[in-house]
């Protein structure tokens, strides 16, 4: 068994002489948001929007300080993960109409954090 292990976490180069060498091969993900977490967004932004006209206004304008982050495909993780609390938080406190927003909001956290 050789001790010769190796382990790409980013971009891997090889020039084997020559000249006029291009090419890179890349390790890590390709920048295009995951299918299912773009789906559970736009799950989310339906259902924010139909409870949005059930909310007093002080909510309202909360949600629509938080509706650009979470319809954005590059909003940094930091600024979606505050959006999305803010809109769990917000159904949760109007009951049980806001629960399918709040378990939404919830589910696409977890996604988030990978678990």
């Amino acid at each position: 068994m050789s001790g010769n292990n190796y382990y790409y976490y980013g971009d891997n180069v090889n020039m084997h002489g020559g000249s006029g060498n291009t090419g890179i091969v890349k390790h890590g993900t390709t920048g295009e948001p995951d299918p299912a977490l773009r789906l559970a967004l736009a799950e989310l932004l339906q259902g924010v929007q139909e409870l949005r006209e059930q909310l007093p206004q002080p909510s309202v304008q909360l949600i629509d300080e938080s509706l650009p982050v979470l319809a954005a495909d590059t909003a940094p993780p930091q600024e979606r993960h505050r959006a999305l609390m803010a809109v769990a938080a917000i159904a949760a406190a109007v009951g049980a109409v806001g629960q399918p927003v709040a378990e939404a909001a919830n589910r696409i956290l977890q996604m988030l954090s990978g678990q």
